[in-house]
């Protein structure tokens, strides 16, 4: 388990993530240490809040817009419906290496 711009999310090498948006370009390769939990074989390391050492390397694979939401307020009998919509743009991450050091 890996913490992205305050989310956690499950890091498997070789796995695709769907993170918020991130200030980097395609091509380009990130590391984060903020490792929380990291599992090799039968050997399980806890972080207190983040494990001592471990990395987890990544490359940007690209950015997209997800899907519209639609935001509906209405409040009945009295004249007010308002709508809004929303993409959240996000990126894509493919996991290169987990490892401790």
């Amino acid at each position: 388990m890996v913490e992205i711009q305050g989310k956690q999310y499950k890091a498997v090498k070789g796995g695709v993530l769907k993170v918020d948006k991130l200030d980097a370009e395609e091509g380009k390769t990130l590391e984060f240490d903020s490792v929380l939990l990291y599992r090799a074989d039968d050997k399980i390391s806890v972080g207190a809040p983040y494990v001592k050492g471990a990395k987890v390397s990544a490359i940007v694979e690209g950015h997209r817009k997800g899907t519209k939401v639609i935001v509906f307020k209405y409040k009945r009998r009295k004249d007010y419906q308002k709508k809004q919509g929303h993409r959240q743009q996000y990126s894509f991450i493919r996991v290169q290496d987990v490892q401790l050091s």
